[in-house]
């Protein structure tokens, strides 16, 4: 869709040059859910307000909730870092181009899969279900044992004999229980 020139005068009132008159910040936003590519100007200075337009429209719509409240913190911080602020429009640009796409693809497979045309969060938690389902039991020690930090005192043998034991009774909790062997008592 082509470009469109919005001009916004001190009375707040924006007016859209292409169609030469006075819009409103809904409508606004319906041209640019339709594709147009809009740039706000202050109609006496000429200043571009584009920016600070579009932010009233995202708050304005509850699209700030995409905007997590410790990002924005951040950015309050360092607003006056150049360097973040073409890192944050190329970062973010590249990452809103790359869900878009995703999204298109999984909307081109709908027909064929029933599943893509569920939002991603659906699918993921859908896949996680399939993956991992509730009624298998979840592995009691996951992943590989860390060991303790060393303390003052302790010796290497005490270290190693108390690993021994803690790995022996990992295992014999990770046995079912008919598998298990009779437990010796220990002195």
């Amino acid at each position: 869709m082509a470009s469109l020139l919005v001009k916004k005068y001190s009375n707040r009132r924006l007016y859209d040059t292409s169609e030469s008159q006075y819009i409103t910040l809904e409508q606004l936003e319906e041209r640019i859910l339709g594709g147009a590519e809009v740039r706000v100007v202050d109609a006496q200075t000429n200043d571009d307000l584009t920016q600070v337009t579009l932010l009233q429209i995202i708050e304005k719509n509850g699209a700030s909730r995409l905007l997590p409240v410790s990002l924005l913190q951040q950015i309050i911080r360092m607003r006056n870092d150049d360097a973040l602020a073409e890192f944050l429009a190329r970062a973010l640009g590249l990452a809103l181009e790359a869900y878009q796409q995703t999204r298109r693809g999984a909307q081109t497979l709908s027909p064929l899969n029933p599943f893509a045309a569920l939002p991603f969060q659906a699918t993921s938690a859908l896949a996680r279900l399939l993956l991992h389902p509730p009624w298998t039991p979840a592995p009691a020690f996951p992943g590989p044992p860390v060991p303790p930090p060393p303390e003052a005192g302790d010796t290497s043998a005490e270290l190693a004999e108390l690993r021994r034991q803690i790995a022996e009774l990992r295992s014999e909790l990770e046995e079912p229980r008919h598998q298990r062997p009779p437990r010796r008592k220990r002195p």
